[in-house]
């Protein structure tokens, strides 16, 4: 991955969520694996996409970035480290350093405190300071049927190794899966954190989203387009016949009821919507070219009439 996300999705630093999204999902229209088989070049842009958008897209972590906190790949950068107040003690401008107490007078207390608190510990066996483990970050790339229908993928964790998770049903881009007790230790008595898995759907070659309901582009023939047919059409649940009306145009949307997605906690599924486009033959031949001459001399109409600027 580049060392600038913003770089490798051609932003600036201060684009908008909504500027992220859509350069990420154009990289992934041109260039997924899916779409270019054997391309190592494109794959390897896919990838760098989908982790600069992985970085991006969560406030906090993009926050993080942009603070130097954390590097492109999302990993904790070495931070300076902090002075104390025995750091500023004997510093040569410290008014306070001659004369009376000093700061460095109150290291037996210090020790004394410690011993103490040793003693405490040996006693009750516990220091009685507790705190809950932090929550750690994930970042899951799904396919996009699967996070439609629901599934299950594998996460290695780093407190745990692998481990199985639910995608559920009509799950979003973004969407954040919590596992709880899967995060780092706490201290004391105190609760373990969470494991916080992101999802990040990979863009599918025939179905986009919108809302609950699956877009889709069906070419059909010309024939189709003026005589009417019924032809088979794909959903995210298996095969359909679907009727094409007689005399259609590109641009035409039909729709097929309660065959889109059901969201996550929902009961009901948006539809699915089907926008026809006309496909001439590959080669146009002399007997269709001879019957469309003739056609247009008897039959002559301008689509374009109303078309002014």
């Amino acid at each position: 991955m580049s060392a600038d996300p913003y770089a490798t999705l051609g932003l600036k630093k201060d684009a908008t969520a909504d500027d992220i999204r859509k350069a990420y999902r154009k990289i992934a229209r041109t260039s997924h694996p899916d779409l270019n088989p054997d391309d190592p070049v494109a794959e390897a842009r896919f990838k760098a996409a989908s982790a600069a958008h992985d970085l991006l897209k969560d406030p906090d972590r993009r926050a993080r970035f942009d603070r130097g906190e954390i590097d492109a790949s999302g990993a904790e950068r070495p931070q300076p480290q902090q002075r104390t107040y025995r750091d500023f003690a004997d510093d040569p401008g410290n008014p306070y350093r001659g004369g009376g107490a000093r700061f460095g007078d109150f290291d037996d207390s210090v020790d004394l405190f410690a011993e103490m608190l040793r003693g405490q510990r040996g006693a009750q066996g516990s220091t009685g300071f507790s705190a809950r483990g932090r929550d750690i970050q994930y970042s899951l790339t799904v396919p996009f049927l699967d996070a439609m229908r629901g599934g299950e993928a594998r996460v290695t964790l780093v407190e745990g190794g692998p481990v199985e998770v639910k995608i559920p049903e009509g799950a979003e881009d973004g969407t954040t899966l919590r596992l709880r007790g899967r995060g780092q230790p706490g201290m004391g008595d105190g609760p373990p954190g969470d494991a916080l898995i992101t999802l990040t759907l990979q863009p599918h070659p025939v179905f986009s989203r919108e809302g609950d309901d699956i877009v889709m582009i069906l070419p059909i023939t010309l024939d189709e387009a003026v005589l009417g047919a019924k032809v088979e059409v794909p959903t995210i649940d298996g095969p359909v016949s679907l009727t094409i009306p007689k005399g259609v145009s590109s641009g035409r949307t039909l729709r097929l009821r309660g065959r889109g997605v059901k969201p996550m906690g929902g009961t009901e599924k948006g539809d699915q919507r089907v926008e026809l486009r006309i496909v001439l033959p590959p080669k146009i031949d002399e007997a269709l070219a001879e019957f469309m001459t003739g056609w247009k001399r008897d039959h002559p109409y301008d689509p374009r009439a109303g078309v002014k600027a």
